[in-house]
């Protein structure tokens, strides 16, 4: 029987996030041509932006995400899935309008689940996306 061998990834980017080393995990991780971006959130320099309003904030999320995947050359273009994870059913007609003005033209694949709640209870939204490009790995090849 052979080994399947592991995808390995060539370079992986920090957010702004202190629970990014606490808890150990990365803001964006390549692997191959894919990118994945997880934990975005309106969470800047220790404050919750927007509080309140599920539409900023997820729009201020997918900004979280989007400056994760220009560190790759990437944009909103290359996203091929998101995911958003609300914290109350209410909210997600303002965080589907919100998803509809940044990918409308795009159609990523998308996935909405309420959940209980986030790590600080003034975040409304959290969002995941995955970007792709063919060739991607051989062009960040030998980039720290």
């Amino acid at each position: 029987m052979t080994e399947t061998p592991a995808v390995q990834s060539s370079l992986r980017v920090s957010g702004a996030s202190p629970w990014e080393e606490e808890f150990g995990y990365s803001r964006a991780v390549q692997a191959g041509d894919f990118v994945l971006v997880a934990g975005s959130t309106a969470f800047d320099n220790g404050v919750v932006l927007n509080e309140g309003d599920p539409y900023q904030q997820t729009l201020a999320a997918f900004g979280v995400a989007f400056k994760a995947l220009a560190r790759y050359g990437l944009g909103a273009a290359d996203v091929i899935r998101t995911r958003m994870y609300i914290t109350h059913v209410r909210d997600s007609e303002e965080v589907g309008r919100a998803h509809k003005k940044l990918f409308d033209a795009i159609r990523p694949v998308a996935t909405m689940v309420v959940v209980e709640g986030l790590i600080d209870s003034r975040m409304m939204v959290e969002v995941e996306l995955d970007a792709y490009r063919p060739g991607l790995a051989t062009s960040l090849e030998g980039k720290p």
